[in-house]
């Protein structure tokens, strides 16, 4: 009896310490983990076209390319990190030794900047060409952001995973009773974005008016603080443990509905369910069966030999309902996902072409200060903040009374109002710049791209106000989708899908920068190092009428998406069956049911919102 009495005791003290861990008390470590990535990353990256085409003297299309390649790249490590996150090292573990590697490359990449022998010479004061980097110099760049690559490939995605975790599930990983007032992507983003504002403000002045050597040691020495913040709070944070490796399920489930591509389908309540075999991988709720794409459901076909004697599923012949729902989800969000990737191609050129476009013009904003070119980021920041803040704390309020929907719209027409705003943006960018080019004309500077146009440069502050305006819209949208959409154990590489959608626009916006440049050479460059005799606005237009299709795209996406139904187990005694349209609203019905002596009862849900 004492022995029981203990036993409870120890259960009794596990609970009281499960019920401590996550919630908001795990938001200052987590946020300023990613407040200091992304302050070492927008300080370097924001300004990495003055570095490259200044210090390391590389003509502006290949620097432009280097940027786009660099940022595809590390946004595409995130689909491996992710993978590795959800597979076998966990969130946590995966964070921390991807923020020492991040770290590693700051640290070369700042090196690089305080040795002369790592760059070239600086030019003569009236020199026309200057002496580009060696091969050496250039290898050192190479692998410093690869480094950064790497790095970026841990964090990205397990970050936002990780922190929404905390807010959404208990210690045991069953999501918590009551919703949080803030949506965690609301305060993550309004985090990144406090960071830019600092990055492109301070971090970018030190870097024009104090040296490289500081401006890059001040993101690496806030990288070493991010890291050290991040890893002291590892008693309070929920860990939920990975569930094996995602693609292998996914494989699985691929491969035993080939085998059985034959077969004939039965009744849908016939197909294989197993609760045991997904209880690890279906914590906050099961996958319920749905009718599309029904040539994967063979997969949960039962026959003979599929079954070992223990009655345990050969899982390359056999899969669960709840796995093969996991790959039909996937599949359903990617055509919503790939409309992504042009909006990463339209704003990619906000760090090359329209700072570029900065530095031609009047920067001064007094007599003795002029703003750095590519602090002009900050108005995009600037207003992305604003339209955060404004959309969750009151127009929420507002949609709310009219739409009924607790978010006020759903994160699909979140996302197509920044996908409009985005492309409107794009049209300024193209209105502006023919505008600067008249006065580049007028002042008889068309040869002259060195000279100082008189045309403030804060023309080009309704661009960037727009491309924030569209940011906050669409980065919170398609990121609240990806992860209320992805199954549960795969919210990590779902988070991944994220920032693979930011490297395939890079790459994109590298290939579209490439063709434009070559196809235009014989009819008048677009794109030349003297913008004043380019034609950037051109390029701007072509920009704006791929979006105008790519909109019309994602419109015929989300008519025809249907959200994933979800299982739970709720405290009352009704089943309610919700079933979310393309249009993201809900049609539904409730029924009673006798439930079995255990009394849990089941809510099939739809996880529209």
């Amino acid at each position: 009896m004492a022995e029981d009495g203990r036993v409870e005791e120890t259960d009794v003290v596990m609970e009281k310490a499960a019920k401590h861990k996550g919630g908001f008390r795990t938001m200052p470590f987590i946020l300023a983990n990613d407040f200091c990535d992304r302050l070492a990353t927008v300080g370097f990256s924001t300004n990495l076209i003055s570095y490259l085409t200044l210090q390391l003297h590389l003509p502006l299309v290949e620097a432009s390319n280097i940027i786009t390649n660099f940022n595809g790249t590390a946004n595409l490590t995130p689909l491996v990190g992710g993978l590795i996150a959800d597979s076998w090292a966990g969130r946590f573990w995966t964070i921390t030794l991807s923020s020492v590697m991040y770290q590693l490359g700051m640290l070369l990449l700042t090196v690089s900047a305080v040795l002369p022998a790592l760059r070239p010479p600086p030019c003569a004061k009236d020199a026309t060409e200057c002496q580009r980097a060696s091969s050496s110099q250039i290898a050192v760049l190479y692998v410093a952001l690869l480094l950064k690559c790497v790095g970026t490939g841990g964090t990205r995605p397990c970050i936002m995973a990780f922190g929404a975790d905390q807010l959404e599930l208990d210690a045991h990983g069953r999501p918590r009773g009551d919703k949080p007032k803030w949506s965690f992507f609301n305060l993550y983003f309004f985090g990144v974005e406090l960071a830019k504002l600092l990055a492109v403000t301070v971090v970018v002045y030190v870097q024009e008016n104090v040296g490289w050597g500081w401006g890059l040691g001040i993101p690496t020495i806030t990288m070493l603080a991010a890291v050290i913040a991040f890893a002291s709070g590892y008693s309070l944070y929920v860990r939920i443990p990975p569930g094996g490796s995602p693609l292998v399920r996914l494989a699985q489930v691929t491969t035993a509905a080939f085998k059985k591509r034959k077969a004939v389908m039965p009744d849908s309540t016939l197909l294989y369910q197993n609760k045991e075999l997904d209880a690890g991988i279906s914590t906050t709720g099961r996958l319920l069966h749905t009718n599309q794409m029904k040539f994967l459901d063979k997969a949960a076909i039962v026959r003979d030999g599929d079954l070992l004697p223990s009655g345990e599923p050969k899982l390359w012949r056999l899969s669960t309902v709840h796995r093969v729902e996991e790959l039909k989800s996937i599949m359903r969000m990617l055509p919503i996902w790939a409309a992504g990737i042009l909006l990463v191609t339209s704003g990619s050129h906000n760090s090359s072409f329209a700072i570029q476009q900065a530095r031609t013009m009047d920067c001064g904003i007094t007599r003795h200060f002029k703003i750095p070119p590519a602090s002009m980021l900050v108005f995009t920041n600037i207003t992305m903040l604003v339209t955060l803040t404004f959309y969750d704390r009151v127009l929420v309020r507002v949609l709310r009374r009219y739409t009924g929907h607790p978010n006020g719209i759903t994160h699909l027409q979140r996302t197509g109002v920044g996908m409009t705003v985005a492309m409107l943006a794009n049209a300024v960018s193209a209105v502006v710049e023919r505008k600067r080019r008249a006065v580049a004309a007028m002042s008889g500077l068309l040869d002259a791209p060195k000279a100082t146009l008189p045309m403030t440069v804060f023309w080009l502050v309704p661009q960037y106000a727009l491309h924030g305006v569209a940011e906050a819209f669409m980065d919170v949208g398609r990121m609240e989708f990806l992860y209320d959409q992805a199954p549960e154990s795969l919210r990590s590489t779902a988070a991944a899908l994220y920032w693979l959608t930011i490297s395939m626009g890079n790459y994109l916006g590298t290939l579209l920068v490439t063709v434009v440049h070559d196809k235009t050479r014989g009819s008048g460059q677009w794109l030349e190092d003297n913008l004043n005799r380019g034609k950037l606005d051109n390029y701007y237009w072509l920009v704006a009428m791929l979006q105008a299709l790519n909109l019309i795209y994602y419109y015929v996406c989300v008519k025809y998406y249907t959200f994933k139904p979800l299982e739970t187990m709720g405290s009352d005694k009704e089943v309610e069956l919700h079933h979310g349209n393309g249009n993201g609203t809900e049609v539904g019905y409730s029924a009673r049911k006798v439930q079995d002596s255990s009394s849990l009862d089941c809510a099939l849900v739809s996880t529209s919102n």
